[in-house]
């Protein structure tokens, strides 16, 4: 082996542990802030606790404390910045999954007292949470916290922190995907104890069915809802976007071929895009259709299918998945020309723009 070769390669193997290096002190650093933050927050509370009249005490309390921190570190602790600390104690010291990690057990009776004896009740439990198990908990950034602090409904919230950490989500990537309403398309589809594992595990693939969303939202294509564009022009935008796109089909999947051609006797098909889900071990077959899906859009499917089943599956490769896209659908369509145990072929509409929550949950509850 060359000495400049020699050199290439330590270079590259020292690159890639000081890379490490660098992450992992910043996950240390967010994980402490973070951990800080949620500890100056516990204080507040427990101090307000103290004051007779608690509402006007404690907004002497953080507005002391905002000034003497003011003074003391500069910039970051501002009244209204000390009133999301102050929040994000209250919301993550409720939180069913830090309370069973933490192994904290609330006492029934607590049920009927009063908030106040309640919160001091945890406050003392974590007081005797040793630092570093506390700070284990808290695996995002703090602007991630500040985001999910916003969403009411403690499931959904916890659902959103596990896929942030797991999928290594930036807050604009986590803001996007909470935008498009990820875990109320991904619940629909499950029952009671789906979604409760949704809250505790994130999003678990564990058959063709886990995969499927129902609308998928490409409003990172640029399209207008309206226009006139034609399938062509919609699959070539999804190309030039493949990495957004890639995220809104969700874990797993790698890009195999656009266009690919299937040949049988003298005619040739082409399917429009293909990829491959890991987690399945099996092909996933996508055909884009403008306007309102038709049976023989999934008797195609159905063919393609079957093709990929017998010619291009491996052994040891699960089943190939179809999934036809389309702007508009009949679910009795679609239910009546799928056999009954269906398992591979799914028709999901698509959304080229945002819809707003209100026309996002109506599309959901049209299903």
């Amino acid at each position: 082996m060359s000495k400049e070769l020699q050199n290439k390669e330590l270079f590259q193997q020292v690159v890639v542990l000081l890379q490490n290096a660098q992450q992992q002190v910043l996950r240390t650093v967010n994980s402490t802030m973070t951990y800080t933050y949620f500890e100056i927050g516990r204080m507040i509370v427990e101090e307000e606790q103290n004051g007779k009249e608690r509402a006007e005490y404690g907004k002497q309390i953080l507005k002391g404390l905002s000034q003497q921190l003011t003074k003391e570190f500069g910039k970051g602790f501002s009244l209204s910045s000390l009133e999301q600390i102050r929040k994000f104690y209250l919301i993550y010291s409720n939180s069913t999954m830090l309370l069973r990690i933490l192994n904290i057990q609330i006492p029934q009776t607590l049920s009927t007292e009063s908030d106040s004896q309640k919160t001091q009740s945890l406050s003392t439990e974590f007081k005797n949470i040793d630092f570093q198990t506390l700070i284990s908990f808290f695996k995002l950034t703090w602007s991630h916290y500040t985001f999910l602090m916003r969403i009411d409904d403690e499931k959904e919230r916890s659902f959103y922190e596990i896929e942030s950490e797991k999928h290594n989500w930036s807050v604009r990537e986590l803001k996007r995907q909470y935008d498009s309403a990820l875990y109320t398309r991904l619940a629909l589809s499950r029952d009671k104890e789906g979604v409760l594992k949704l809250s505790e595990e994130g999003q678990i693939i564990e058959k063709p069915k886990d995969i499927i969303k129902d609308p998928y939202i490409l409003e990172f294509l640029g399209l207008p809802e309206l226009h006139n564009y034609s399938e062509s022009e919609l699959e070539q935008e999804i190309i030039n976007k493949l990495e957004h796109f890639l995220l809104e089909l969700g874990e797993g999947f790698a890009f195999v071929a656009r266009q690919k051609r299937i040949t049988f006797d003298d005619k040739h098909f082409y399917i429009d895009l293909v990829f491959y889900n890991r987690v399945l071990r099996s092909f996933v077959l996508i055909d884009l259709k403008i306007g309102e899906l038709k049976h023989q859009d999934l008797g195609q499917m159905q063919m393609y299918v079957n093709y990929y089943d017998r010619e291009m599956r491996l052994e040891g490769e699960n089943k190939t998945i179809g999934i036809v896209l389309c702007q508009n659908k009949s679910d009795l369509v679609v239910e009546y020309t799928l056999p009954d145990n269906n398992e591979q072929i799914f028709a999901s509409k698509y959304k080229t723009i945002l819809p707003s929550k209100e026309d996002l949950i109506k599309l959901i509850n049209s299903k």
